[in-house]
């Protein structure tokens, strides 16, 4: 029976941790329309990338060596969610249903420094408010709190806008 080489398969799982995180963050900053950053990513990308495929098609023979590029890569997607979850790049939009007696909400909500539209609808049960609020990706849960406190019957859609032109936001960003 061959001996089972843990620093070679430590190694793998690494290098595949760093390579799939490095994918996941230069999707995003693609997205993002960060081009540039995107591209030096991919560099360091594929530089991890091709690192650990060579050191598993030498040893092809090894299934550790197959087990640990596969658990490195299941463990890449995961790093990568976590990273992207703490950058929280870009801005999100909150757009919140509510009856339409609740007229004061859009002013409650400016007063704690949240940017309102708002404007009335019709719903399958009568009128409603709906309110578009425009906030950083990184602070989405101050909104929503104040939604939990302030309307906590809210029906709330949560998207991610890509474009931006006009109002007093693009005066901020």
């Amino acid at each position: 029976m061959e001996m089972v080489h843990w620093n070679i398969i430590l190694i793998i799982v690494a290098i595949n941790i760093a390579y799939v995180s490095l994918f996941t963050m230069r999707i995003i900053l693609m997205m993002k329309a960060q081009t540039a950053l995107a591209t030096l990513l991919s560099m360091l990308e594929v530089f991890v990338y091709l690192m650990g495929l060579n050191i598993v098609l030498g040893q092809m023979g090894d299934p550790w060596n197959i087990a640990a590029y596969c658990i490195g890569w299941g463990l890449g997607v995961w790093t990568g969610s976590k990273i992207e979850e703490k950058l929280a790049l870009g801005y999100v939009t909150l757009q919140a249903v509510v009856n339409s007696n609740e007229t004061e909400l859009p002013v409650q909500l400016r007063q704690r420094g949240f940017g309102v539209t708002n404007w009335v609808a019709e719903g399958k049960d009568g009128p409603r408010l709906v309110m578009q609020v425009l906030a950083k990706r990184s602070n989405e849960k101050k909104p929503l709190t104040a939604f939990e406190e302030l309307a906590p019957k809210a029906f709330i859609i949560s998207y991610e806008p890509k474009f931006f032109r006009g109002g007093f936001w693009t005066k901020r960003l």
